[in-house]
């Protein structure tokens, strides 16, 4: 069985900064790259609010860069799945894609959290082509044009309000017959000229050509009656799910799924085992915040490796 002193699972921001904190540290950390290699930001075409590219850069080759920079200090990444993990006791037991069994003295959980979508095919096909689930990542792009937020809760009112500030219109498609957001995020949104909610409405398809997204296809869903709306963007908010399934039973989660850590650090509930990234992060969901919590984290496991 293969003994590691520093497990990373999970490869986007979160996982690759711990990576390169741990290796300089001469942890040899071995990162397992997850279900989708670098991460969210894979799905992103460009990133304009990283520091350090000014003049912007694609979500692959940001994360491309991260990964080199792991590798040139000496982090073994490797493709693979954690298909099953026991933290009962330490060294903790990992099982890799079904077969390779390792034992780990330190696990980094860098699993990240996977955005909802509707579940369209044109949704998928038009993913990044202006269908975006992160209106703060994406909506710059979006100046002065049409867009619709699609949510009825307090993301999707706060990305709307977000949105109108920089866009010409945004239209709130709500599946429901009112707001679920909390009733300051309600006033706000009713108050906003340019925001547009559409109540009791559904997507049937998103529209677009070889450019990107060109509309949406509506219908209410009380009426069945259609509705086409010109939009170039395409913004889900409504929720997303952190990938902890794996840890379930074993680490203490919040009722959302998400990792619980002691506050101010990157401590979960079993000692040695550390989690960092949107895993663990609710709120803010971004690059830079996830990656200043993978250095935590490598921190955090660094100095409790050299304390046992």
């Amino acid at each position: 069985m293969e003994k590691i002193k520093v497990l990373i699972i999970g490869s986007g921001p979160a996982g690759f900064t711990s990576a390169i904190y741990t290796s300089r540290a001469n942890l040899s950390p071995v990162l397992y790259e997850g279900i989708e290699p670098g991460g969210q930001l894979t799905t992103t075409t460009e990133i304009e609010n990283f520091p350090g590219y000014p003049e912007g850069i694609t979500g692959t080759a940001m994360m491309e860069d991260l990964k080199k920079q792991a590798l040139r200090f000496g982090a073994d990444v490797r493709r693979g799945i954690i298909t099953d993990i026991d933290l009962s006791e330490r060294p903790f037991k990992v099982t890799v894609d079904h077969e390779h069994k390792i034992e780990a003295e330190s696990v980094i959980v860098c699993t990240g959290a996977s955005a909802k979508y509707l579940g369209l095919e044109s949704e998928a096909k038009y993913r990044g082509m202006g269908v975006s689930a992160c209106a703060t990542c994406d909506g710059f792009f979006y100046r002065k044009q049409d867009v619709a937020v699609v949510g009825g809760g307090d993301t999707a009112c706060e990305e709307a309000t977000y949105l109108a500030s920089i866009c010409r219109k945004v239209y709130l498609v709500v599946r429901k017959n009112y707001l679920r957001a909390s009733k300051a995020m309600q006033e706000r949104v009713f108050n906003t000229p340019n925001i547009e909610v559409l109540f009791e409405h559904n997507t049937r398809e998103v529209l677009g050509d070889e450019n990107g997204v060109t509309g949406a296809l509506l219908y209410h869903s009380v009426t069945g009656e259609e509705r086409t709306i010109d939009i170039t963007g395409f913004f889900l908010a409504i929720g997303h799910h952190p990938n902890t399934e794996v840890f379930k039973g074993q680490l203490a989660l919040d009722e959302q799924g998400y990792i619980k850590v002691e506050p101010g650090t990157s401590k979960t509930s079993v000692e040695g085992v550390f989690a960092a990234g949107d895993v663990k992060d609710p709120h803010y969901r971004q690059a830079i915040t996830a990656a200043g919590s993978g250095c935590i984290a490598a921190l955090d496991c660094e100095r409790w490796l050299l304390a046992q």
